[in-house]
């Protein structure tokens, strides 16, 4: 049986996201020295629990910079990729290169009770009741109150996508 992954806003190859800071002043992606040591540090991270074969579900906003660097580095990730898609994602460039096994703008698991989306919607878009919006977007801040999950990186274990099993 194939495992089903979660994560978002990777940001791989944004320099500038290394700047980004909270309402505090801390740095929301500390200890890194450049973008290709985040790079290798979120794929090693991603690689430890992803198996080729397993399914990766990455809610959007999955690089900003080079194409040509994206291009190498993306294969080195394990896993069958989904792409729901972030407003910083270049669909056309996405689905022109084959990244993706699929490209959606949201998706629902019914036996799980989720429903996949890059920004968190409201609750009363939720297509069915009791269902848990996982997203992405928000970064360091996680989610709103209610039934809602970030799995963007910064609210992840060290960078590492989570089972959709942990986040039932």
């Amino acid at each position: 049986m194939r495992d089903i992954w979660l994560v978002s806003d990777t940001h791989f190859f944004h320099e500038n996201i290394l700047k980004f800071t909270d309402n505090d002043g801390n740095l929301i992606r500390p200890g890194f020295n450049s973008v290709e040591e985040m790079n290798e540090h979120m794929r090693d991270r991603w690689n430890s629990v992803v198996k080729p074969g397993d399914i990766v579900y990455h809610l959007g906003d999955v690089m900003m910079g080079p194409k040509e660097d994206f291009q190498r580095f993306w294969p080195r990730l394990n896993g069958s990729k989904r792409l729901i898609v972030g407003n910083h994602d270049d669909i056309k460039y996405m689905a022109k290169g084959s990244f993706f096994q699929k490209i959606q703008m949201w998706r629902v698991f019914a036996d799980h009770k989720l429903l996949l989306t890059h920004v968190p919607i409201h609750e009363s878009s939720m297509m069915r009741p009791g269902m848990t919006n996982v997203h992405g977007h928000t970064h360091q801040n996680g989610s709103p109150p209610g039934p809602y999950k970030s799995v963007c990186v910064e609210m992840l274990d060290d960078y590492t996508p989570v089972h959709i099993d942990e986040v039932v």
